[in-house]
């Protein structure tokens, strides 16, 4: 049976180019970067070229890159160490973050009893810059903004470089959560003054378990693994060598091919709106679809049957990978606490397709004939030669 994977905001397949360079490490690259023989200084020099390339991809210097065990680690850093050793009194989100970012918050008022904000959000899941400027303005608490630039279930994405400016206009710290746009979109830390930036290596073609964290260098914090003297003693335990490897050269061939990719899954995208406007009733799309959305990702609304709530295990049943919205969070088909927030009515069923550039028209059109199978159609070849009789 032919399968299709509409999965890609949950992670992507590794690229060939990435495997090659990770099997290469495997085979010859066993030595310990804290050794100091021959064999640890060849891991070690691995390690200092890649941060080197993903410092220059994103206009960071060297010393600011460091590599973690993805986004949540990162996440965690950013917030903690934020508040241990910055001095952070209040944290400003959004009720629409991924868990690892509302969950971190719900720990810090608990044990650091942090002043906790949440922004209001509309119906696409927007925040209104006019009330995160009146908040910074009214307080003399030192203040993180933590915003995720682009929303993983819904796409809804942020304006980075007006939150930056407005951010240090206040003189409040930055982190966002980049996971599901680095590779995807440009971002120069050189230009937007960002205090802290998370990445994860399988949200662009990278291998699983390796991430990274961007520190503005004027930010000083104490490492939150404690152990030996790896990454400059900002995180103990031995370097994931291969891992780093490769999420360096899936972020440079991401970064390469970002704006051929851009288009094309942008064509896609726009494909299937079209295709499930043609084919379906009271179609609808969740978050900023129209407005300032994530390309890669469309959120669609289905009306009630008697077949969709049981929608995203048909779809597998018929070769369609897809998602019911965090794959963190998961399990079976949870509800989805952005959808709640941004008032979906619980009776519709909601599927997130996420794209790539591996991805074609021709999946697309499986995907329709597939759903044209489960869920009831609009009548449109009828009604059309009704209305030329």
């Amino acid at each position: 049976m032919k399968r299709v994977y509409f999965d890609n905001a949950a992670t992507t397949a590794i690229r060939q180019e990435v495997i090659d360079a990770m099997t290469e490490v495997l085979s010859n690259h066993y030595g310990n970067p804290s050794s100091i023989h021959a064999s640890g200084r060849s891991s070690r020099a691995l390690i200092e070229q890649s941060r080197k390339t993903v410092a220059n991809l994103i206009g960071a210097s060297i010393g600011e890159i460091f590599f973690t065990s993805g986004g949540t680690e990162s996440n965690n850093m950013a917030l903690k160490c934020a508040v241990r050793d910055l001095g952070v009194q209040r944290i400003i989100s959004c009720r629409t973050e991924h868990h690892c970012i509302l969950h971190t918050l719900d720990s810090l008022e608990k044990s650091h009893s942090i002043n906790v904000v949440y922004l209001d959000n509309d119906e696409k899941g927007c925040i209104e810059d006019a009330q995160l400027e009146a908040l910074l303005a009214d307080s003399n608490e030192k203040t993180l903004v933590s915003l995720m630039h682009s929303n993983n279930e819904i796409g809804t994405m942020i304006d980075l470089e007006a939150l930056a400016v407005l951010c240090e206009k206040h003189g409040a710290y930055l982190h966002t959560d980049t996971v599901q746009t680095i590779g995807h979109y440009p971002i120069d830390v050189s230009k937007t003054r960002i205090s802290f930036l998370s990445g994860s290596a399988h949200k662009f073609h990278g291998p699983k378990g390796i991430g990274f964290i961007y520190i503005n260098g004027d930010n000083i914090i104490q490492p939150m693994i404690d152990g030996g003297s790896q990454e400059r003693n900002m995180r103990g335990g031995t370097e994931n060598i291969y891992g780093i490897v490769g999420l360096a050269k899936a972020l440079e061939h991401s970064c390469a091919e970002m704006e051929e990719n851009r288009q094309h899954i942008s064509a896609l995208r726009s494909y299937l709106i079209e295709k499930l406007e043609e084919h379906f009733e009271d179609i609808r799309f969740n978050g900023d679809y129209q407005g300032r959305f994530h390309y890669k990702v469309l959120n669609v609304s289905f009306p009630p049957s008697p077949k969709s709530d049981l929608l995203l295990l048909n779809l597998d049943i018929h070769g369609i990978s897809a998602s019911g919205g965090s794959a963190c969070s998961s399990g079976a088909e949870a509800g989805s606490h952005v959808l709640s927030a941004i008032g979906i009515e619980e009776d519709r069923k909601s599927i997130r397709f996420s794209f790539a550039h591996t991805n074609t028209k021709e999946d697309i059109d499986y995907l329709i004939e597939q759903l044209r199978k489960i869920i009831p159609v609009r009548e449109v070849v009828t009604d059309r030669v009704t209305a030329r009789q």
